[in-house]
């Protein structure tokens, strides 16, 4: 009953996980960050509302264009003050001190606000302490979404932040509704002026927590300081390098554009907001604000969470991602037309009006506009989005909000000349009026803008596309069936219409008829042979009619053979006599046994028998096109029945055309009994693409074949390869269970081999097959083993370096030992090397599973130079990349250390005691399954020429081995070390299947035999 509860709480867990999107292993850090940037959010809310009470009761909305001016240079100069924090810290300690330091001003300001009749140059301090307590605030936004942006890139990996990122940034979000709701009661506590101080303290506690989660996951953060003045100028060098012309020009500058607009309408409306609120004072003065602003504050926080956690994602998926980006300024544009018109016809106050573009705005300015924000910069290539999505928030946004606080100015000074001097409140109310028409044509343009950006949009998706360079996993499908269409429709190279038409099949492969059968007729042949071979992967009858009229063409026969074959394949009641004129020999051999094909699928007996004697008649024809294309033909036949004899004779048809061609028959057709022919067709270079490619038609039929295969240890390397590559190209759950399972058991080539294949399948689906299976802990497990088993490599290189003669040799077998390139101790030590490196490349491997493969790629290559400048550069990356347990052990390995140091490096992983040159020898033969088959042969070589002894277990399990040169080394150390057991063992290996074994067995057979005569 216990194990049931526990076995109960666990499924309950996992589901929750699941419907969070998280993986266990993510949640502790999910959940540490979520609650510092809550902390934060919440302490700084509580600062903002009160700051904003105190400055419109006492000074007036008409200041707050100045702080607008003032914030517009807040931005750039905290990214220096960031920057250079960075390059005095490291960075655990760099993101801890940013957030203590926003903390310590808090404490300070509160007596500063208690100076109201105290003076300097003629401005209270009292107005300096609040315009800084505002200006404060900003900057504490500022720092703190980028503290937590950097932080969670160190703690995340760049498949974890997808999922977590989103959790993260909601504590702003979540601390919207707590800090709005709680303020109230808190201002009745403790009183405005004293909000400061618990302010403060939520964000010093914040910081205290975020040094715990520092401290804790230390691996995940480097640990110098992480830029130097050269990374500095060369970033500089190729950042200035690249530029932005052509179509990207055009396609950046109104999405620059974008961005700045929606922070001018957003500055706008929370200044006329804060204005209104300023006249609807009752007199109770700041406090009245400041709880006004909490209940408000809290009651738009529960909307922005409802939407950002169950609308936004959807709401974009099924509108797409230009008509969502239109909603806010659409809605914008609707709603102060309206509060125009209710407020002339006094039907509504303008405050009312203002409050709902204000809920407006915020609602989707933090919702729908930060999910649809990245799909906006995906044209873009990957080298100069990062430098463009850096103009756009760190240089245009503040600069907008600076240039909007000058322009506010502009208009006080210029309504307050044009507009006639009344009473005080209708004139605020029309100077209103005159801000929300400017907001209503800022918002129009910014429609403009949205459908600027869509036009360009497609344009650059379709040079992306015809580069290779677009992504799949953020493009807005709706843009790119227009795309497609417009590219398709308009004159042009058939190179660029043929990437569209692939990249669509990528992306949407199930609907992909909806964009091509339209268009069919209008494409030029070639073109409509891709478009049918990919509507065939997913038949429609939908799409008959189109298929029906282009059938009626004259095509070349290619083109018409597949047309028939998808007019069969939808269509409820095909007519059979029409097919039956194909038949002819006078019709080309495609359309001919595609006819027959389809016939012998659902023809009466007299009909599939015209079809049969005509496929007949192509399988034994003279001409080698005949056969092949009657050799196709019957993979279409859902039965052989009498043709199935011909199949042993096309086996060994002269034409490989021929024989290729078979092989997709037998998978096509599931004949199970030649089955071992797929599988010897991957012995043999030139059937071996066309069995791989059968093989994985077969699906999940063909895994325990290819599990069979792969796992058999007397099979080539090449020959298992094969069978790991087809399992990775069947790409079906159970086939990843496969590799996977065997990831994690074997070793040295195949496990290479299993990684590269994981690593290759098509979206990212290995690499999250091991994630899901395995997790983040299983692949540091695995990273562990390398470092563990290139430990024992050190080991044994520094053991084995000082075997440079060998006592009991005779004076002429010393010397031959030594000759170049015959020593077996420096064959030994070249082959442990060379195992060495490959460990080194399975780590790459693995980490590519937890990080940018870019990233590990630039890593490894600068490493791999050798040159000492190219591995530190190559080390920094994985030090500020990297974030696994042992990261301190793996970067010291790869540095350039002599082995005694690495060993020193590895002492958590393995103890390194020094061992006698023969035992440890030994040693690494007990590590004979981590060994190649090289190096194992090298030792047997090493202990015959030093007359070392070895344990019986260890030569008679090697005598064993699969690979025929070592068993050959063996023989050879049993000659030295034990004749008499060679005499007992030579019989059971006359028949060995490597000929130079059973060559060598019959020398030693005759040598011993005619020694023990003498």
């Amino acid at each position: 009953m216990e194990n049931f509860q526990i076995s109960g709480s666990a499924g309950v867990r996992q589901g929750v996980l699941r419907s969070l999107n998280l993986r266990s292993e993510e949640v502790e850090r999910t959940v540490l960050m979520f609650l510092v940037y809550t902390l934060t959010s919440v302490g700084l809310i509580w600062l903002e509302l009160s700051t904003v009470g105190l400055f419109l009761d006492e000074f007036g909305a008409d200041k707050m264009p100045w702080i607008y001016i003032a914030s517009a240079f807040i931005g750039s100069g905290l990214g220096f003050v960031y920057s250079w924090l960075q390059k005095i810290l490291p960075l655990r300690r760099t993101v801890v001190v940013v957030l203590a330091m926003m903390s310590i001003p808090l404490f300070l300001f509160r007596f500063g606000i208690g100076y109201e009749n105290t003076k300097i140059a003629g401005v209270s301090i009292a107005f300096i302490t609040i315009f800084l307590m505002w200006l404060w605030v900003e900057a504490c936004y500022v720092l703190n979404d980028l503290n937590t942006s950097i932080t969670s890139n160190q703690l995340f990996n760049i498949r974890e932040i997808k999922r977590t990122y989103p959790l993260v940034s909601s504590g702003y979000l979540v601390a919207g509704v707590v800090s709005g709701f709680s303020l109230p009661v808190l201002l009745y506590v403790v009183g405005l002026k004293n909000v400061t101080l618990i302010s403060g303290l939520m964000v010093a506690t914040g910081s205290v927590l975020l040094y715990y989660l520092t401290e804790k996951y230390s691996q995940a953060f480097p640990e110098t300081a992480h830029w130097t003045d050269d990374d500095e100028e060369d970033d500089q060098e190729e950042f200035t390098a690249r530029k932005v012309t052509g179509p990207l020009q055009k396609y950046a500058v109104p999405l620059v554009s974008f961005f700045i607009l929606a922070e001018v309408v957003y500055v706008l409306i929370d200044f006329q907001f804060y204005s209104q609120l300023e006249y609807q004072n009752p007199g109770d003065g700041a406090s009245w604000i400041a709880s006004f602003l909490g209940i408000y504050e809290g009651i738009q926080g529960l909307f922005q969470v409802a939407t950002q956690w169950f609308a936004s994602s959807r709401l974009v998926e099924r509108i797409g991602v230009f008509v969502t980006a239109m909603i806010l300024p659409a809605g914008i544009a609707i709603l102060g037309v309206l509060t125009i018109g209710a407020s002339l016809g006094q039907l509504v106050s303008v405050f009312i009006g203002l409050i709902l573009l204000r809920f407006l705005d915020e609602l989707l300015h933090y919702t729908l506009l930060e999910t649809v924000s990245p799909v906006l910069f995906q044209p873009i290539p990957d080298n100069i989005r990062s430098g463009i999505q850096t103009l756009v928030n760190g240089v245009g946004e503040p600069l907008s909000c600076g240039v909007t606080g000058v322009g506010i100015l502009i208009m006080l000074f210029v309504t307050g000349k044009i507009l006639p001097q009344q009473d005080e409140e209708v004139f605020h109310d029309q100077q209103s009026l005159i801000f929300i028409g400017a907001i209503v044509i800022l918002a129009l343009l910014w429609v403009f803008v949205v459908w600027l950006i869509r036009s360009q949009y497609v344009g650059l998706l379709v040079k992306s596309a015809e580069r290779g360079r677009l992504g799949v996993t953020d493009v807005d499908l709706k843009a790119l069936k227009r795309a497609v269409v417009e590219t398709l429709q308009k004159p042009g190279g058939e190179d660029e219409k043929r990437s569209c038409i692939e990249l669509l099949t990528q992306i949407d492969p199930k609907n992909v008829g909806e964009v091509l059968a339209p268009i069919l007729d209008s494409l030029p042949p070639v073109l409509q042979r891709q478009s049918l071979e990919t509507m065939l992967q997913h038949p429609n009858p939908a799409y008959l009619e189109s298929v029906r009229a282009l059938s009626q063409q004259s095509l070349p026969p290619e083109v018409l053979a597949l047309a028939l074959r998808y007019i069969w394949l939808t269509e409820a009641e095909p007519n059979i006599e029409s097919l039956r004129p194909y038949l002819q020999p006078t019709v080309d051999p495609v359309v001919r046994g595609t006819a027959a094909a389809l016939i012998m699928r659902r023809g009466d007996r007299q009909q599939k028998a015209e079809a049969t004697n005509t496929l007949r008649q192509m399988l034994t024809h003279k001409q080698e096109r005949e056969r092949v294309m009657g050799t196709r033909a019957l993979g279409e036949a859902d039965y052989l029945q009498g043709l199935r004899l011909y199949i042993p004779n096309l086996l060994q048809d002269e034409s490989l055309r021929v024989r290729c061609a078979l092989l997709d028959v037998i998978s096509s057709t599931h004949s199970e009994e030649y089955y071992p022919s797929l599988l010897r067709g991957l012995g043999y270079k030139s059937t071996r693409e066309a069995a791989l490619q059968a093989i994985v038609k077969l699906h999940n039929d063909a895994i325990p074949l290819l599990v069979y295969l792969a796992e058999d240890i007397h099979k080539s390397d090449l020959v298992r390869l094969q069978a790991w590559t087809a399992l990775g190209q069947i790409g079906t759950v159970e086939a990843i269970d496969i590799l996977v399972s065997n990831l994690m058991t074997a070793w040295g080539t195949t496990r290479r081999n299993i990684l590269r294949i994981l690593l290759k399948m098509p979206s990212e689906a290995g690499i999250e097959g091991v994630l899901d299976r395995i997790g983040r802990s299983g692949l540091e497990t695995l990273i562990e083993q390398e470092l563990m088993f290139i430990g024992q490599i050190y080991a044994g290189l520094v053991d084995l370096s000082g075997v440079t003669s060998y006592g009991n040799f005779s004076e002429r077998e010393a010397n031959s030992a030594r000759e170049p390139g015959n020593d077996p101790a420096q064959l030994l030590q070249r082959a442990l090397a060379g195992l060495e490196a490959d460990a080194r490349e399975r780590c790459f491997l693995l980490m590519k599973f937890l990080y940018p493969l870019d990233t590990v790629q630039a890593a490894a290559f600068n490493i791999a130079s050798g040159q000492p400048s190219l591995v530190a550069r190559g080390l920094e990356i994985l030090d500020n990349t990297v974030d696994i347990v042992r990261k301190r052990s793996l970067i010291n390995l790869l540095d350039q250390h002599s082995e005694r140091e690495k060993l020193s490096n590895l002492s958590e992983l393995m103890v390194y005691k020094p061992l006698a040159p023969s035992d440890r020898l030994r040693r690494l033969l007990e590590l004979r399954h981590f060994l190649s088959d090289w190096a194992l042969a090298c030792c047997f070589h090493l202990a015959r020429e030093a007359r070392w002894s070895l344990t019986a277990q260890q030569t008679l399990v090697c005598l064993q081995h699969p690979t025929g040169f070592v068993r050959e080394a063996v023989l050879a150390y049993l000659k030295i070390a034990s004749p008499r057991a060679l005499v007992e063992l030579l019989p059971r290996l006359q028949n060995d299947p490597d000929n130079l074994v059973s060559a060598q067995v019959e020398e030693m057979m005759a040598e011993l035999g005619a020694g023990g005569k003498r």
